[in-house]
């Protein structure tokens, strides 16, 4: 299957099974019966759930569930150097499994470290791959309350954090995996808890061989936006990703959930057309990036790489470098951050792309739940500038934006920029801290400015030459995670309980429709604007730079 026939695939799996998949998890969040395996669930935790609760308490239980399980994902990273290989591997330190506890818990999935010489299968199930269920399940948590902020009127009440939780679970993140880890078996990805296995090579030698229960991981990783692998080479390693078939699943896997929940929005606030508004905004922002990073990195200058067809350094050969290109392109657009191809070695403007797409807010289309609050407040703020430019008061559905509701949207529009340049400018002016670059110059900065983005903007991918596994980097892009997923969060469950509080509005001949082309394109336009004054001397200085010197 060529890069391109993967490409016609992907598109028609995606517009055809995004709007089942969102009518089903809109009918999950709107249920007022709980199924059997979830009252049990409630009755061994002690949830009251017909319990409703603020946007306050709400938030508070949030952020209590993250911390306890920071606490014991720590706890199970340190502990397994106790067990015997291969449920366990020795190498873990402290600042290490402090960084991977916070990486997995803020579905992030930074890795400091090669996942087949430092964990155990146990650390891979218990560890990695609850929370990849449970970090996935917080982002869309989050995004369902701000569907309901804007869909409820005159309610302090946007429900109940628990339930929110178990029925992500249990009726929408559990079953989806089982189909994709069948999928993902048949299609040649290794699925056993099998250890190290020496074989004989065609040459004479040996080799060590480690197994794993990789399909089941693959398989939510992927849907998750947590993007960890199991090996080191991540979605590039034969027994993750055996062949361009399973390629399109897994591409299909990190796009499916974050498009469906468009589809949702407009189901849950009753109004599809503004559903399709977003998805019309997201596909405008991933035509283009996809558009980009194909032309950069397949239309380079130099006489070599015209005879192979693209800067073939770094692509898997069973992909290709237009379907290595696609597949960063995914992974950086949709918080997912697997990688079957080494970014580093993309070109430099290529390169480019990538940063741009997570500095974007990865709202096209994002993580799970994380990528479609990002977008509505993208929507917000071109609400609020389209009011202006008209003459008239700025509402979105219904609901007009005060002086307090545009406070929250600016706040959260800053958290991602000042996180990322001050982390990044704190790494560049120490001279102990540029040791972790490998290459210097423009490159070597774009690979610490690589590691903030990808750390803020909770994404996990990350230029291979850049060695963060010091204690102050292991530290530094740790709280750079923690501030990147809980303050937009704070922010917009601040917003969903305001908007939850206001009295309808009452549309009239001068409202601003939100759903018209023309709408779209504010949109868009304001997106890349944002990007623009944002991080531009930062990008010139270097993916640019690099790309002209």
């Amino acid at each position: 299957m060529t890069a391109w026939g993967q490409l016609v695939a992907i598109v028609f799996l995606i517009v055809f099974l995004h709007v089942p998949l969102g009518n089903y998890m809109a009918a999950v969040y709107t249920a007022r019966t709980h199924w059997r395996a979830e009252r049990v669930i409630y009755r061994l935790v002690g949830i009251q759930a017909d319990g409703t609760q603020r946007w306050s308490r709400y938030l508070s239980a949030l952020l209590a569930f993250s911390a306890v399980s920071v606490v014991l994902l720590y706890a199970i990273l340190l502990l397994q150097v106790h067990l015997p290989e291969p449920w366990g591997h020795k190498g873990m330190t402290p600042a290490l499994a402090f960084n991977t506890a916070i990486s997995f818990t803020t579905n992030t999935s930074w890795q400091n470290y090669p996942g087949e010489l430092t964990l155990g299968h146990v650390g891979l199930v218990a560890g990695l791959g609850v929370q990849a269920f449970l970090s996935a399940a917080v982002g869309m948590c989050v995004a369902v309350v701000l569907i309901r902020g804007l869909a409820r009127y005159q309610s302090l009440e946007i429900g109940n954090f628990w339930v929110d939780l178990v029925r992500t679970v249990v009726r929408i993140l559990v079953p989806l995996s089982v189909v994709v880890t069948i999928i993902l078996i048949a299609a040649g990805v290794v699925q056993n808890f099998q250890g190290v296995q020496q074989v004989s090579t065609l040459a004479g030698g040996s080799q060590s061989i480690l197994g794993g229960p990789v399909a089941a991981w693959e398989s939510i990783k992927l849907m998750s936006g947590d993007g960890g692998g199991a090996f080191n080479a991540s979605s590039a390693h034969p027994f993750e990703n055996p062949s361009p078939l399973a390629n399109v699943v897994e591409i299909v896997a990190m796009l499916l959930i974050p498009v469906a929940l468009l589809r949702m929005f407009g189901v849950m606030v009753g109004d599809r057309k503004q559903g399709w508004a977003l998805f019309a905004v997201v596909t405008a922002l991933f035509v283009l990036a996809t558009a980009a990073i194909i032309a950069t990195t397949s239309i380079p200058h130099g006489t070599v790489v015209h005879a192979v067809g693209g800067p073939v350094e770094g692509t898997e050969t069973r992909f290709g470098v237009p379907g290595s290109a696609i597949f960063g392109q995914v992974a950086t657009a949709t918080s997912d951050g697997a990688g079957n191809s080494a970014y580093d070695s993309f070109t430099s403007l290529g390169g480019g792309v990538l940063i741009m797409n997570m500095m974007l807010g990865e709202v096209a289309p994002g993580g799970a739940g994380s990528g479609l609050y990002a977008l509505v407040v993208v929507v917000l703020l071109a609400t609020f500038l389209g009011g202006l430019m008209v003459g008239t008061t700025p509402e979105f559905l219904r609901r007009r934006l005060h002086a307090r509701h545009m406070k929250l949207v600016s706040l959260y529009v800053l958290v991602l920029p000042s996180v990322v340049l001050i982390g990044t400018a704190a790494a560049m002016a120490m001279p102990g801290q540029r040791a972790a670059m490998l290459n210097a110059g423009p490159h070597g900065l774009s690979e610490v400015l690589y590691a903030f983005t990808s750390s803020a903007a909770n994404n996990g991918s990350v230029f291979a030459g850049f060695s963060g596994n010091t204690t102050w980097f292991n530290v530094a892009l740790g709280i750079a995670m923690i501030l990147g997923r809980f303050l937009p969060i704070i922010f917009v469950l601040a917003l969903a309980g305001t908007f939850a509080a206001q009295r309808p509005g009452v549309i009239t001949a001068g409202t601003l429709r939100t759903h018209t082309p023309t709408f779209i394109v504010l949109v868009v336009v304001n997106s890349l604007l944002m990007l623009g004054l944002e991080y531009l001397p930062s990008l010139v200085l270097g993916p640019v730079a690099d790309a002209v010197l």
